[in-house]
């Protein structure tokens, strides 16, 4: 078996949405912007995907998992970059939802052996580190020996996945529906992922409808997910 078909193999693996991660409980601020249409604006599931996209996951998710790939296991440099994913978080939903889903992942990890995720769940138990996804998944996908485009294309895949796992949940699209998402929502996915990343790149992102919901969404009612 070639190196290329191992490699894409352990992506699968990954990118799988029965793999572990924990991610379950998050909706990444979907359920409170669908559920906030009426004060907020319409809400339509193709447009807010694609924002997720193209203005938090391309410039802030997806140039820390780069970095934190790039760090190649180093624990205390990986550990500053989280304080950066941290600090620039602003809403605290969206804060917890990455941390747990983050320590989550290393939690499997861990049990798996992956190489640096026990040590670096220690240090998110005792404080040193915050743990958030992006971090985690360029330390694990970069310790299985992925090369960078393809730990990228997973965690773009994860993301729109989750997505719409979530609105299927929801009830506000079907099965078929949330894969015709997907397919649309690829090429977006590709061309974010294909751009440049500059070694200390600023993260940032632009989504203040959905970080508003979010924060709407931490003082209401019933619901089904956290964030």
């Amino acid at each position: 078996m070639s190196l290329s078909a191992t490699n894409l193999l352990v992506a699968l693996q990954h990118a799988d949405g029965q793999f572990p991660s924990g991610g379950f409980a998050f909706s990444q601020g979907l359920e409170a912007s669908s559920s906030l249409a009426d004060r907020l604006g319409a809400f339509d599931f193709a447009d807010f995907v694609d924002i997720q996209i193209r203005h938090r996951w391309a410039d802030a998710d997806r140039v820390a998992l780069v970095r934190a790939f790039r760090l190649a296991g180093d624990l205390d440099a990986l550990a500053e970059l989280d304080s950066e994913v941290e600090a620039s978080t602003f809403v605290e939903g969206l804060r917890l939802g990455s941390r747990r889903n983050g320590t989550a992942l290393l939690t499997t990890h861990g049990r798996l052996g992956t190489k640096g995720a026990t040590a670096y769940r220690g240090m998110v138990r005792n404080g040193s580190a915050c743990g958030h996804l992006a971090v985690v998944q360029g330390l694990v996908w970069q310790a299985l020996g992925l090369d960078e485009a393809t730990a990228v294309a997973i965690g773009g895949y994860q993301m729109v996945a989750s997505l719409a796992t979530a609105a299927v949940r929801l009830g506000l699209i079907g099965a078929i529906d949330a894969q015709a998402s997907m397919a649309r929502a690829l090429p977006a996915i590709e061309a974010a992922g294909s751009r440049p990343v500059a070694d200390g790149e600023a993260l940032r992102s632009f989504t203040p409808l959905c970080e508003i919901a979010v924060a709407m969404h931490g003082v209401s009612g019933q619901r089904l997910f956290s964030n």
